[in-house]
């Protein structure tokens, strides 16, 4: 018998090897002699480094990088079992949760650490990049991570603009006559999962601009500045991004990676189903295990649980959710190839207990799914 085991992370508690090993001993309580292979798993947000390093035997590596508004801040970056594939996510370097509340403003912050992530990942030899660009603190256009890989966005008099979104209005040419030469022949997959346009009523600004910082006013410079940005940028480069689905994602990253890098918007959980290699893995297993810290309905729409059910019943394996909060209406993920569903919390508890004891709730709940699964 064949088990695979490929959770998300359970945010604020457990890592997905974590979670993937506290199964797995669970398991083995009831089912030994069972072949089990563990792949932690991701879906291109917060945990994705961790996630792919556990799964291929690779390493993070750490970098001290510019940070949203400009003050340094310590970030990290992972290469890949492969020793040729790098795994970024923005938000290490331009996170909004680098940012306090009362300092919050798009007009200010920048992606120039993301860019200065993309530099250091060159540094080690990758031939391909893998990119989240979930949790921004920025509305900039992806201008600042353009910027630290070498392109000139100089305004009418031939000086560099500033940092931020409300620099882009000052932008009059891009010159890539320095850019980094490196990126030319580099593979770069983009984890993105809202298909929003640069601009417009359901743009960067309109849609996430306020919850970086940005008032009514902000929102209308930022959204006519990136707008400005997307024509400089078809002028200049040939290479249209207004109103292709994605180009909004994290303030505009999305386009801005689509217009200066070799670069493809992609779900992130295709991404790292792809880079663990799950599908030759699901091949021949009997029974899947996945999971994240909630199922509920917004599960469907690109998650871990559903993108690796999707995998599994390619192949006709069954497969098994669990969570440490499953909603009302969590059920529609049967619709989409989850067979059961199962939580992880054994009563009413404070959320400060689940926190600490989730490797023995999951553990635990492991051992009565494989009760349940032996009698089969």
């Amino acid at each position: 018998m064949k088990i695979v085991i490929a959770p998300d992370s359970f945010k604020e508690s457990l890592s997905a090897l974590e979670v993937a090993e506290s199964i797995e001993k669970g398991f083995k309580r009831v089912i030994s002699d069972a072949e089990y292979v563990k792949v932690p798993m991701a879906d291109g947000g917060e945990g994705t480094v961790q996630s792919l390093t556990d799964a291929t035997g690779g390493e993070i590596i750490s970098k001290t990088v510019t940070g949203p508004l400009g003050e340094p801040v310590d970030a990290f970056f992972g290469i890949l079992g492969n020793k040729t594939t790098a795994v970024i996510e923005m938000a290490a370097a331009s996170g909004i949760h680098l940012v306090p509340v009362e300092k919050r403003n798009p007009l200010l912050t920048t992606t120039k650490g993301t860019g200065e992530l993309i530099a250091a990942a060159l540094d080690h030899g990758v031939n391909h990049i893998i990119i989240g660009i979930g949790g921004s603190a920025t509305n900039d256009g992806g201008a600042g991570m353009a910027k630290a890989l070498g392109a000139l966005l100089l305004d009418k008099n031939g000086i560099e603009i500033g940092e931020g979104g409300g620099s882009l209005g000052d932008l009059a040419s891009i010159n890539l006559s320095q850019f980094d030469p490196r990126l030319a022949n580099i593979k770069i997959e983009v984890a993105c999962d809202v298909d929003n346009p640069l601009t417009g009523e359901k743009g960067a600004s309109a849609i996430f601009g306020p919850q970086k910082g940005a008032n009514l006013e902000m929102v209308a410079q930022l959204d006519q500045n990136l707008r400005h940005y997307a024509t400089v940028i078809e002028r200049d480069l040939s290479i249209k991004i207004n109103d292709v689905p994605g180009a909004g994602a994290a303030g505009g990253l999305g386009g801005g990676l689509m217009a200066f890098l070799p670069s493809e918007l992609k779900r992130g959980v295709e991404i790292v189903i792809e880079a663990t290699g799950l599908c030759n893995i699901l091949k021949d297993a009997d029974l899947v295990i996945t999971g994240e810290g909630k199922i509920d309905g917004q599960t469907i729409f690109g998650k871990t649980p559903i993108g690796v059910a999707k995998a599994a019943k390619k192949y006709g394996v069954t497969v098994v959710g669990i969570a440490g909060n499953i909603s009302k209406d969590s059920q529609v993920v049967h619709d989409y190839g989850v067979d059961a569903i199962f939580s992880i919390v054994p009563g009413v508890i404070i959320l400060e207990d689940a926190f600490k004891h989730a490797a023995e709730y999951v553990e635990r709940t492991a051992v009565n799914i494989a009760t349940v699964w032996k009698m089969k």
